[in-house]
C-alpha cells in the first residue's frame, strides 16, 4: 500500500500538483477521487494544492481538508504559475499535473506514473474534445498542435493536455520557461520533445468538466499559438528562418537567370538585386538565432531516460 506523505523533508514517490481556482463545491469528491487511487498503488505520494486566488470560497474548504500542502496566491496568477510553483515546491521524484474539475481520470494516476518507467514524460491523449465553442477550438488546436509538430519532427496526438506525468529533475531545467497561463501544458511538452526527451502518450477519456470553464476560447488559443511559435524560435529558429530564405534566394537567382536571357545588355534590376540581398540577410539573422539558441542551452542537462 502507498503511503502518504504531507510534511517534512523525505523524497517521496509522487507529487501531485493541482491547481485551484474557483472550484468549490467538487474539491473533496476530486480529492477523495486521487487519494483513493493512490492509497492502492505501491507509491508514496503527497497533494501539491495551489489556491490561484480564489474568489468563491475554495481556500476556506481547502483548509478543511487534511495532509494536502497547500500554497495559496492573493492574486489569480494563471495556471502556468501555479503549476509552476507546486513543481518547485514538490519532493517527489515524479511530479503529475492533473485538475480537480472532474474531466481527468484521475483514478487512472497510478497508471500514468507506471507508465514513466522508461521515459521521461508520459500525457494523457485526449480521445474526444468536450471542451465549449468546438468550431472553433478543434481547427485552431489542430493548426496548433501541426505548428508545434514542424518544431520537434515528432507525431504529437495531444498537445495541451493537462494530464501528465514527468520526471521532476528534468523539469526543473525548464519551468522558468512557462507561462502563466494555461499554455504552461505546451511549453513543457515541447521543452521536453526539443531536447531530446522521450513523451510517451496514452489515450484517455475526457469527460465534461464541473464548475465553470476559465478557458476562453479565443485569447487562450492565441497564447497557444504564441506560445509554440515562440518555442520555435527559441530552440530551432532555422525552422522558421530556413524555409524562408531559401524561397527568396530561389525567386531571386531564378529572377537573375531570367534577366540574363532576356536582356541584350545585361544588368541586374533593382527587384532581383533586392530578393538576393533579402535572401541572404534572412539566412544571416537565421544562422545568428540558432547560434544563440544552442549557445543558450544548458551545459548541465539531465541525462534522458533509458529503457
Amino acid at each position: 500500500m502507498a503511503e502518504r506523505v504531507s510534511t517534512g523533508d523525505r523524497v517521496v514517490d509522487v507529487s501531485i500538483v493541482l491547481p485551484i481556482y474557483n472550484e468549490k463545491g467538487h474539491l473533496r469528491d476530486e480529492l477523495d477521487r486521487i487519494t483513493l487511487a493512490m492509497d492502492s498503488s505501491p507509491y508514496s505520494y503527497e497533494l501539491v494544492v495551489i489556491d490561484d486566488g480564489s474568489t468563491d470560497g475554495s481556500l476556506e474548504e481547502l483548509r478543511q481538508i487534511d495532509d494536502i500542502r497547500l500554497i495559496s496566491f492573493v492574486h489569480n496568477r494563471g495556471s502556468g504559475s501555479a503549476r509552476g510553483a507546486g513543481t518547485r515546491a514538490s519532493k517527489g521524484r515524479i511530479v503529475v499535473w492533473t485538475d480537480v474539475d472532474m474531466t481527468y481520470p484521475n483514478d487512472d494516476i497510478p497508471m500514468l506514473v507506471k507508465e514513466l518507467e522508461g521515459n521521461d514524460q508520459v500525457v494523457g491523449a485526449r480521445t474526444s474534445e468536450e471542451g465549449t465553442h468546438k468550431f472553433a477550438r478543434v481547427p485552431a488546436k489542430w493548426f496548433i498542435r501541426r505548428l508545434a509538430q514542424y518544431l520537434t519532427n515528432v507525431k504529437i496526438p495531444d498537445l495541451n493536455s493537462g494530464f501528465r506525468a514527468f520526471r521532476r529533475d528534468v523539469s526543473l531545467q525548464y519551468l522558468h520557461m512557462l507561462p502563466a497561463g494555461f499554455s504552461c501544458v505546451t511549453t513543457i511538452t515541447m521543452c521536453f520533445l526539443a531536447n531530446g526527451y522521450s513523451v510517451k502518450y496514452i489515450p484517455i477519456e475526457y469527460k465534461e468538466r464541473a464548475g465553470t470553464s476559465k478557458f476562453h476560447w479565443y485569447r487562450d488559443t492565441k497564447r497557444y499559438a504564441q506560445q509554440v511559435v515562440r518555442m520555435i524560435f527559441t530552440y530551432n529558429p532555422m525552422r522558421v528562418f530556413g524555409p524562408l530564405s531559401l524561397a527568396l534566394l530561389t525567386a531571386g537567382f531564378g529572377k537573375l537567370i531570367w534577366d540574363l536571357f532576356d536582356k541584350t545588355e545585361f544588368r541586374v534590376p533593382v527587384n532581383t538585386a533586392l530578393l538576393l540581398f533579402m535572401g541572404f540577410q534572412v539566412l544571416s539573422i537565421g544562422l545568428l538565432a540558432d547560434v544563440l539558441a544552442r549557445s543558450g542551452k544548458s551545459t548541465h542537462d539531465i541525462e534522458p531516460a533509458t529503457r
